[in-house]
């Protein structure tokens, strides 16, 4: 009797020790632990979900899938310096001045971070006087948009 009691005490100390799933603090997942930047940064060029966007972007582009375009453009996209016509869309104006080909060889190029977008080609930014389209896309509440493309900016 004295040796079950001896067991019983000697177990039960022992025991004790041990942690029971219910004394474990939860895990709870951080909700954003890292703020993401929402300027782009030169690095960003090379990742993943940028390059993805942007492969998306130019296979929309090379089929004129209009949905899936409209889908990837901010809701404030420019498309022309000054006020459109009433009704007219960037797809209107594209078709108009026959730009699907321009837009096809700027989203080709290489993109660079300038002001807050990505943007391509990257000589609009080293050379004041390009003369040829550009584009930009720019983070949107942590999604990818495509901005802007449009011609030289007109002279002052």
């Amino acid at each position: 009797m004295n040796l079950r009691v001896l067991t019983f005490l000697f177990s039960a100390a022992f025991l004790s020790g041990c942690s029971s799933p219910k004394e474990k603090p939860a895990k709870t997942p951080d909700r954003n632990p890292v703020a993401k930047p929402t300027t782009p940064s030169k690095e960003e060029s090379g990742d993943v979900a940028f390059q993805s966007f942007i492969s998306r972007l130019h296979a929309a582009v090379g089929t004129h899938d209009l949905p899936t375009l409209a889908a990837m453009m901010a809701s404030d996209f420019g498309h022309r310096w000054d006020s459109s016509p009433q009704g007219e869309s960037p797809f209107d104006y594209w078709d108009k001045n026959n730009l699907w080909p321009e837009l096809q060889s700027v989203l080709s190029s290489r993109w660079t971070a300038h002001d807050g977008f990505m943007v391509a080609p990257p000589q609009m930014i080293s050379d004041p006087d390009y003369p040829g389209f550009r584009a930009g896309v720019a983070m949107v509440d942590g999604s990818w948009k495509f901005s802007y493309f449009v011609p030289r900016p007109p002279a002052e």
